[in-house]
C-alpha cells in the first residue's frame, strides 16, 4: 500500500514538472517568436503610413508626416516601441489595424472562422483518407492497385499548391463554370450552409489533395512495418483473417504514430491552408496575413504570426502529451511508438 502511494506521488510530481516545463517552454517560445516578427517587420523596406493614409502620404509635408509617425507610435526606437507593444498586449490591447482603421482583433474574428473552417476540414480529411489509403495499399502491397495508388500519389504530392489551384479555377469556374473560383460565400449569402459549402469545394480539395499522399505514404510504410512483426504471424497461425488483423491489432498499434504525425502535420496544413486562402481569395488568416506584410500593417501582422505560433506550438505539446499518455515508452524511446498497446498475440493465445 505504502508502494502504491508513493508511485502515485511521484507520478503526480512527474506530471507536474513536465506540465511546468512545456508551459514554460511555450511562454518562451511564443515571446522569442513575437520579438523576431516585431523586429523584422519595423526593418522591412516600405512605409507603414501607406498602410494608413494611402495615397495622402505623398502630398505630405515634412511637419503633417512627423505628426502621422508620432500618432502611430513609430516615433520611437524599436526596442521602445516593442515594449509599449508588448505592455499593451499583456493587457489585451493589440492596437489598431493600419488597413482597415478597426480594431485588429475585430478584423481578425471576422476571419478566424473561415480558416478554421477550411483549415480544420482538410486536416481531418486528410487523414481519415490518409489511413484509408495506407491501410488499402498495406492490405494490397505488390498488387497493380498499390503501385498505381503510389505512383498517382507521388504525382499529386509534387504538384504545387498554387498550381493546382489555378488549374482547378481554369477547369472548373472558367471553362465550366460549375464551382465558384472565390471568396467564402455569394454576396449577401454569409448565413447560407450551401452558399459557403459550394465555395469551399476547390480549395478544400486542393488543401486535401496537396497533403494527402504525404502523409498516407507515412502511414503506408508503419503500417507494413507493424504487419511484419511476429504477432502478426501467430495471430494468421491461429486462424485470425487477415482483415481482422489488420484492423483490429495493426491499424490499432499505429495510432500513437498517426497522432505524433498529426500533431507535427498542423503548421505544414496550416501554412498550406495559407497559400490556398491567396489564390482563391478566401478570406481567411492566410489572406490577410498576406494582406498586413505587404502593406506593413504591424499590429495585424504581430497578431496574426503569435496567432499561427501558438496554433502550432500548443498543437504539437498536445499531440506529444496525448501520444504519451498513450505510450508512456515514447518519452524515453520514440521507437516503440510502434509497439503501443497490448500485445496482440497474447489476445489471440487467449482466444485459441
Amino acid at each position: 500500500m505504502t508502494s502504491r502511494t508513493s508511485q502515485s506521488q511521484f507520478d503526480r510530481s512527474r506530471f507536474f514538472r513536465s506540465a511546468v516545463k512545456k508551459i514554460l517552454i511555450v511562454l518562451v517560445s511564443i515571446f522569442v517568436l513575437s520579438l523576431l516578427t516585431f523586429f523584422m517587420a519595423r526593418l522591412a523596406p516600405g512605409d507603414p503610413l501607406v498602410s494608413y493614409y494611402g495615397d495622402r502620404v505623398e502630398r505630405m509635408s515634412m511637419e503633417e508626416r512627423q505628426h502621422a509617425i508620432e500618432r502611430l507610435g513609430l516615433d520611437g526606437p524599436i526596442i521602445e516601441q516593442y515594449g509599449d507593444w508588448l505592455k499593451a498586449a499583456l493587457q489585451g490591447d493589440f492596437g489598431m489595424s493600419f488597413k482597415y482603421k478597426q480594431d485588429v482583433m475585430t478584423v481578425i474574428s471576422g476571419r478566424l472562422l473561415n480558416t478554421l473552417l477550411l483549415g480544420g476540414l482538410g486536416f481531418v480529411l486528410v487523414f481519415a483518407f490518409a489511413l484509408l489509403l495506407a491501410v488499402l495499399c498495406a492490405y494490397r502491397e505488390g498488387s497493380p492497385l498499390d503501385r498505381i495508388i503510389c505512383k498517382v500519389g507521388t504525382v499529386t504530392s509534387c504538384i504545387p499548391e498554387f498550381w493546382l489551384s489555378l488549374v482547378l479555377i481554369l477547369l472548373f469556374s472558367v471553362t465550366w463554370h460549375l464551382l465558384p473560383s472565390s471568396g467564402a460565400y455569394a454576396l449577401g449569402q454569409e448565413g447560407s450552409i450551401a452558399s459557403r459549402a459550394e465555395h469551399l469545394i476547390l480549395p478544400l480539395t486542393v488543401v486535401v489533395l496537396s497533403h494527402l499522399w504525404y502523409y498516407a505514404y507515412m502511414l503506408r510504410n508503419r503500417l507494413l512495418d507493424e504487419t511484419g512483426e511476429e504477432y502478426v504471424m501467430l495471430a494468421r497461425a491461429k486462424g485470425l483473417s487477415r482483415r481482422a488483423v489488420m484492423w483490429k491489432h495493426c491499424v490499432r498499434n499505429l495510432i500513437p504514430t498517426m497522432i505524433a504525425i498529426m500533431a507535427i502535420s498542423i503548421g505544414h496544413i496550416l501554412g498550406g491552408t495559407y497559400i490556398v486562402e491567396m489564390v482563391f481569395s478566401y478570406p481567411g488568416i492566410g489572406t490577410l496575413s498576406f494582406e498586413s506584410a505587404k502593406f506593413h500593417d504591424y499590429n495585424m501582422l504581430m497578431v496574426l504570426v503569435l496567432i499561427t505560433g501558438i496554433i502550432v506550438i500548443v498543437g504539437n505539446m498536445l499531440g506529444e502529451s496525448l501520444s504519451e499518455r498513450i505510450d508512456r515508452r515514447m518519452g524515453e524511446d520514440p521507437a516503440h511508438l510502434m509497439n503501443a498497446g497490448e500485445d496482440p498475440a497474447k489476445e489471440v493465445s487467449g482466444h485459441a
